[in-house]
């Protein structure tokens, strides 16, 4: 057995990054996809990804060896429905959702436990849609796979397989298990940055100071509130038990902070943040997980003008693609700084290189 034949329903940021990555790796693969808008799949057409693109659900898809649900949650169910007329009995269904547990209650109830296996790629960005895909978006991320009672175990292997030829690292648990472990590194911290930011939005005085100031750790810490709202709204309601459960223990612990501020209590304050402190160092950098590692360089530079300029054309001149590049304007950093985003580690070690090379100062980012 063996993967040649790709369906997609669904083409956005995921869909079309895994659509890219597979085709990156397997030239010869054939993909066909199908996505709500015409004009989705017509461009993947265009540029070499999809093979046969399809304007609605049929038997186009019975003859892929494995078929990927990259739409929203609660469409990945309808589509399930829609597919069953045409879906051949040896092929392996995914999705590519970061709730598990409905889309396992559905499999079980339409009786294709055996050929479904769950996938959560925890990588992204803050963009969406199928012209912001990129075949390298999984490099170093975990990519959760969850079975069922019945699933192949060769299709599995295959699958297993296949994570890993695009870059990603697979990680098989319980989708249960998944559902809460997500809750708390990706749910929750997407409505405590949402929260932080209407927090500012809801008591900023009219000419907007905390707007301006607003830099630095602040934009670093709520950077994910720019993500899909309603796909947000989607997990939420797909994923409330665990997330409200987790949500209870957070405002329990800030309750429990702000009293130890009240009082002045300087111990407990101390222990909140080293233990934070001790926690978040302790995470193994190499994988982005589900908020995506930022691949940045932090370079002190003279504050003097075309220096910006000087080291993004050395960067160019050696063919390093800059994501992003920006002045820092906080005092954490008390000279000049350039803060530097590239797109993978490949592209982070290769700019280290040259700016060590040719004498820029580096901090540690």
């Amino acid at each position: 057995m063996s993967f040649s034949k790709f369906g997609f329903l669904g083409l956005g940021l995921i869909g079309g990054s895994i659509a890219r990555a597979i085709k990156k790796n397997h030239p010869d693969s054939f993909i066909i996809a199908y996505a709500l808008h015409k004009e989705t799949v017509d461009k993947a057409h265009d540029e070499g990804i999809v093979d046969k693109p399809v304007y609605e659900i049929g038997a186009d898809f019975s003859e892929c060896d494995i078929i990927f649900l990259c739409a929203p949650v609660e469409i990945n169910n309808e589509n399930i429905e829609k597919l069953v007329p045409f879906l051949n009995e040896n092929t392996l269904l995914t999705d590519i959702g970061s709730v598990k547990t409905g889309i396992h209650d559905k499999v079980k109830e339409l009786g294709l436990e055996k050929q479904f296996i769950g996938g959560h790629p925890m990588a992204g960005t803050e963009r969406i849609g199928f012209g912001n895909s990129k075949a390298s978006l999984f490099e170093n991320a975990y990519y959760i796979l969850t079975k069922t009672d019945n699933t192949d175990e060769k299709k599995l292997k295959y699958y297993y397989d296949l994570v890993k030829e695009i870059g990603a690292i697979p990680l098989v648990i319980p989708y249960m298990q998944h559902d809460y472990i997500t809750a708390a590194i990706s749910h929750v911290p997407h409505v405590v940055s949402a929260s932080l930011v209407n927090l500012v939005h809801d008591n900023d005085s009219e000419d907007q100071l905390m707007k301006l100031i607003a830099a630095g750790g602040f934009k670093d810490i709520t950077r994910i509130s720019s993500s899909s709202p309603v796909m947000w709204q989607q997990i939420c309601t797909t994923n409330s038990f665990n997330i409200s459960d987790l949500l209870s223990k957070y405002i329990d612990s800030l309750i429990d902070i702000k009293l130890a501020i009240d009082e002045h209590d300087s111990n407990k304050i101390f222990n909140f943040f080293n233990s934070a402190k001790e926690y978040r160092e302790s995470f193994i950098e190499t994988s982005s997980g589900p908020i995506m590692q930022a691949f940045t360089i932090h370079v002190d530079i003279a504050d003097k003008p075309g220096n910006l300029a000087r080291v993004a054309t050395l960067l160019s001149d050696n063919e390093i693609n800059i994501k992003n590049i920006g002045i820092v304007h906080n005092r954490e950093y008390e000279r000049g700084t350039l803060r530097i985003e590239l797109h993978d580690q490949n592209g982070k070690d290769a700019a280290l290189k040259i700016l060590n090379e040719n004498g820029y100062p580096i901090r540690n980012s």
